[in-house]
């Protein structure tokens, strides 16, 4: 099976910032007239329509001209995770199923952004695990992760689960989620640094914390200034090189 062209978005918990990160990447890239498209395969703790799900956050803040609902291929108001939500809704779902619906919005996107739900070790269908998806879709994942105290734990721990599933890893992201005081909080200051050296992998930026209004103009300046977004263009303009390149050489 070929592998889906795109990246996908995975955090190092829930409420790390995947969203805000995805949707300023895909902003970012198609005001540079990329045709990039986005995906939420799975969302859970609110209904479409409530304005109030990870799809629609993201149509508003990308200002793609998409339904949430193509979008979002399943969406479970339990606030819990894909499966426990999934079996509460009396709804099933495989890994193919999941895999076709992102097939279809390549008809009309070069690529997409992926963004999953929660961390790589969530549990999505009654055999596999959220990275279990990512390694059925052969895509790179992208970390996003906090940028205070506790992430590097979180984040060596996320890239070697997906290491271990056989996960390309492009890079990792830090996502400054509220104002950073280093007096507070020194770690902020050189986690990406102690990150990137037990791992190998990437650090790709540290996207700001935005005080006033988010909205796409807002979100894209914050994503050329602080995020290396050659890479994340190179990643999608070489995809298929981009596979066949090894980010894990440290695990060897």
């Amino acid at each position: 099976m070929k592998p889906m062209r795109g990246l996908f978005v995975v955090g190092t918990d829930t409420g790390v910032g995947k969203t805000i990160v995805t949707a300023a990447l895909t902003a970012a890239l198609r005001a540079e007239n990329r045709n990039v498209g986005i995906w939420k395969p799975v969302q859970s703790g609110n209904l479409l329509g409530s304005g109030a799900t990870d799809a629609e956050r993201l149509l508003q803040y990308t200002g793609l001209n998409e339904q949430p609902e193509t979008v979002a291929t399943f969406t479970f108001e339990a606030p819990l995770a894909p499966l426990q939500a999934a079996k509460q809704a009396g709804v099933t779902f495989t890994l193919q199923e999941l895999r076709h619906a992102g097939e279809h919005l390549l008809h009309r996107y070069e690529s997409l952004l992926i963004e999953g739900a929660g961390g790589a070790a969530v549990p999505l269908t009654d055999e596999s695990l959220m990275a279990g998806f990512m390694a059925e879709l052969r895509v790179p994942a992208l970390i996003v992760a906090r940028s205070g105290l506790g992430t590097i734990n979180h984040t060596l721990l996320t890239i070697s689960y997906l290491r271990q599933h056989g996960v390309s890893i492009l890079g990792f992201i830090l996502n400054q989620g509220e104002p950073v005081d280093l007096n507070a909080d020194p770690s902020a200051a050189t986690n990406a640094m102690w990150i990137e050296r037990y791992s190998g992998i990437p650090f790709l930026g540290r996207f700001p914390y935005l005080q006033n209004e988010i909205n796409t103009a807002a979100l894209i300046d914050a994503a050329r200034e602080s995020i290396r977004l050659e890479t994340i263009q190179q990643a999608l303009s070489n995809f298929k090189e981009l596979r066949g390149k090894s980010y894990d050489d440290k695990s060897k």
